[in-house]
């Protein structure tokens, strides 16, 4: 089992959100809140994977969905980077860091107005782990940071990489406490062609291994949407997250007027 390094209230919530990894793809997130929002469907807490922790983050800092991209227009890929000698990773996420200190009003995540579980992977140990407290900057990034790409994270001494290597769609985490859960996955594999280079043989192969630990947690959820007109966008287009952040929006949309016209209900 996974270490907890905190528990939250054991009480029940009404409703949970379960937000997948997915690096770029995490703008499609955004979205679908956006869309759940507009049909009064609000979390009461949050569970975080890589790009689900970053969004889930802001939403959970006081912002709205749509305006979570004002924070990241105007930079680039390597705004965020820094790329160093690759003896770790090729490069490093302490920008990044310093974006989400300069850009979040809370700085611990007991401090955000939704409660937030961010799920990261223990290198050292080779376990789950899952943030309840403590800085958020090095806590996203913990669970935002891909092997290979992105050099470890180290937190009090132990080293951290993305969360989505043990578990992507971190419904699990949530399921005891809530009643319902709204489960979000960005990453659905599309076998299609793939570059014959080194990042992108290791992005695919860490995406196969995402997807599969998927699989019963997209069986655990009570409402589970998936885009999955998402591929072809490389994790350095950032430029692209309005689009990105459309086809989220665009599928949660088509899912809930499915069901709505299917069972009269969402869930």
């Amino acid at each position: 089992m996974g270490k907890e390094t905190h528990r939250p209230k054991p009480s029940k919530y009404p409703v949970g959100y379960a937000l997948s990894g997915g690096f770029i793809k995490g703008f499609a997130h955004l979205g679908v809140m956006q869309t759940l929002l507009e049909h009064d469907i609000k979390p009461d807490i949050i569970s975080g994977v890589s790009a689900g922790a970053l969004a889930g983050v802001f939403y959970a800092d006081g912002n709205e969905p749509h305006k979570v991209l004002d924070y990241f227009a105007g930079h680039s890929f390597q705004d965020l980077t820094k790329l160093v000698i690759p003896k770790k990773g090729f490069f490093e996420l302490s920008e990044f860091m310093d974006f989400l200190r300069s850009n979040l009003k809370a700085k611990n995540l007991e401090e955000l107005s939704v409660p937030l579980i961010i799920t990261a992977t223990d290198l050292d140990h080779g376990r789950m782990v899952h943030f309840h407290r403590g800085p958020i900057a090095e806590r996203v990034a913990a669970s935002c940071c891909m092997p290979v790409m992105f050099a470890p994270v180290n937190i009090d001494g132990t080293n951290y990489v993305d969360g989505g290597v043990m578990m992507n769609l971190p419904v699990s985490t949530i399921r005891r406490i809530c009643h319902k859960v709204v489960a979000v996955n960005v990453s659905p594999l599309i076998a299609k062609e793939y570059k014959m280079n080194i990042m992108s043989i290791a992005q695919r192969s860490f995406h196969f291994m995402f997807r599969a630990n998927t699989f019963p947690e997209r069986e655990k959820c009570d409402l589970l949407i998936e885009p999955y007109n998402l591929y072809g966008y490389s994790n350095r287009e950032l430029e692209k997250a309005e689009e990105i952040f459309e086809q989220g929006y665009q599928t949660a949309n088509k899912v809930i007027e499915r069901l709505l016209e299917e069972k009269g209900k969402i869930f």
